[in-house]
């Protein structure tokens, strides 16, 4: 399952607009070449940053990969034996094998309810195939995130679904996983804290956690109820965004009251028509994966005794939420750290652990990666779905230009 990125991203915007402080190609002019000086002045910028983005666009596999190989070749071993782990893997019986596999192919349709739901029109094969694709990309490229979204426009370009529609299926989605990812951790402090005899911190913090959320849901629910509101709450994002930038130096961002009021304008329609059933397949499809990495560490051992289901849960959600930005491709090597650590360090067995978790990522991780692979070739054989751009029928629930 793979949610697109809220926030900014390097490839153009969907609706051809330039952004915020993005500057236009120059144009031709009739009074004649620029003074040589100027042209210097202009080429010792871009030769300066040259270098600076190569080193970027090398140094983020090489990250990628220093994680991964310390994570595997190292951590691993020197948290418990491999031949330990192994074995807890395969004493699973097949039946305990078949309830996890069957759980994995669940949480792999799950977020194709959450695409139907955000984008009308969209049938669920063309869903399987979005999702599969760019999930794919997003756990085997670095920044695959972005790229998976370049992916998923031009697959519904191809099926003749507009920009617009476009945009507001990948927004709402990637919002409404946004609060998911938010407010799982804050319910599972809740519940670990209501669990027993809750101790001061543990109340204080799931306290906080859901004013925190409830605040976040009554903004959101402000910005939708006018057009003045949207507008205001943009401006103050502004204002907050712009004074958290300049102690760093970087320059103002500019636009978002705009931005604000047309996310609004796109959406309202949409999200009045069906908020209920967005929102319950998006926890659908979170609790989904939550439930795969469950399942795995009860066929391996790892009873309630040792982790209860809301502990699973609390290490679960954090682990998330921590790897929300895309340091590895798929979070690959720090979110077993993550989920290794925190679940032996709630009782579990270290081996047992460490073979859940394992298992828990090749079902949610490796495999979509052949999955999709397979989607993207279909994509790029199969005919049959094509239309010309724009050309999709249209609805009601969301404003179309083109």
């Amino acid at each position: 399952m793979t949610s697109p990125p809220i926030g900014r991203s390097d490839h153009p915007p969907p609706d051809g607009t330039a952004g915020a402080g993005v500057p236009a190609p120059a144009e031709s002019s009739s009074a004649g070449p620029a003074p040589a000086a100027a042209d210097q002045a202009r080429e010792a910028p871009l030769k300066q940053r040259r270098p600076k983005s190569l080193l970027r666009r090398v140094l983020s596999p090489l990250i990628s990969l220093a994680i991964v190989v310390a994570v595997f070749f190292y951590f691993i071993p020197q948290f418990a034996s491999i031949s330990d782990i192994w074995a807890e893997i395969q004493a699973m019986t097949w039946r305990e094998i078949s309830v996890l596999t069957a759980a994995a192919l669940w949480n792999l349709v799950t977020y194709w309810f959450v695409m139907v739901a955000t984008m009308p029109g969209l049938k669920y094969r063309q869903a399987a195939v979005v999702n599969q694709t760019t999930t794919a990309v997003s756990n085997t490229i670095p920044v695959g995130s972005a790229i998976g979204i370049g992916v998923s426009y031009a697959m519904y370009d191809s099926w003749g679904f507009s920009r617009s529609r476009s945009s507001v299926g990948l927004t709402i989605a990637g919002v409404w996983n946004n609060f998911a990812k938010l407010g799982m951790p804050v319910v599972a402090l809740a519940l670990l804290a209501l669990q027993a005899t809750p101790s001061t911190g543990r109340l204080f913090g799931a306290l906080i956690g859901l004013g925190l959320l409830v605040a976040a849901i009554v903004v959101f629910g402000m910005l939708l109820h006018s057009h003045e509101a949207a507008r205001r709450i943009g401006l103050f994002m502004q204002r907050t965004v712009n004074a958290l930038l300049k102690p760093l130096r970087r320059g103002p961002v500019q636009g978002w009251d705009r931005a604000t009021t047309k996310f609004r304008s796109r959406t309202i329609l949409l999200l009045r028509a069906r908020w209920l059933w967005i929102t319950v397949a998006t926890l659908i499809s979170h609790l989904s994966l939550y439930l795969v990495l469950l399942i795995a560490l009860r066929q391996v051992g790892v009873s309630e005794a040792e982790v209860n289901w809301v502990e699973v849960l609390v290490v679960f959600s954090f682990a998330r939420l921590i790897t929300a930005p895309p340091i590895t491709p798929g979070a690959v090597g720090i979110i077993e750290v993550l989920l290794i650590t925190g679940l032996a360090a709630a009782g579990g067995d270290r081996p047992e652990v460490a073979a859940a978790v394992l298992i828990y990522r090749a079902l949610t991780y490796v495999l979509p990666i052949p999955i999709g692979a397979f989607t993207y070739l279909f994509w790029r054989r199969n005919k049959s779905w094509r239309r010309e751009p724009g050309k999709a029928p249209r609805t009601h629930l969301v404003p179309e230009s083109v």
